[in-house]
C-alpha cells in the first residue's frame, strides 16, 4: 500500500471515529474533525504533511523514494 494510500485511510478513520465519538460521547470531539480538515487543506496548499513525516519516521514509507511523496 502507498504512503498516500495509508495517510487516507489514517484520516477518513480519524473523521469517522470523532463524529461517532461526538454523537455518543460529548460534541467536543468534533473539534478532532475540525482539526483532521484544517490538516487535510493545509497540506493541499503547501504539499507538506505533518502525518507523511510520522509514518516515515516510524518507517511505513521510504524516505528516499519521491514517487511517494504525497499530500
Amino acid at each position: 500500500m502507498s504512503l498516500e494510500r495509508k495517510i487516507r485511510m489514517i484520516a477518513g478513520s480519524f473523521i469517522l471515529i470523532s463524529l461517532a465519538l461526538a454523537y455518543w460521547v460529548s460534541r467536543q470531539f468534533l473539534w478532532l474533525t475540525a482539526f483532521v480538515g484544517a490538516n487535510l487543506l493545509q497540506s493541499s496548499i503547501t504539499r507538506w504533511c505533518l502525518m507523511e513525516d510520522i509514518l516515515r519516521s516510524l518507517g511505513w514509507g521510504d524516505p528516499k523514494d519521491p514517487s511517494q511523496k504525497c499530500c
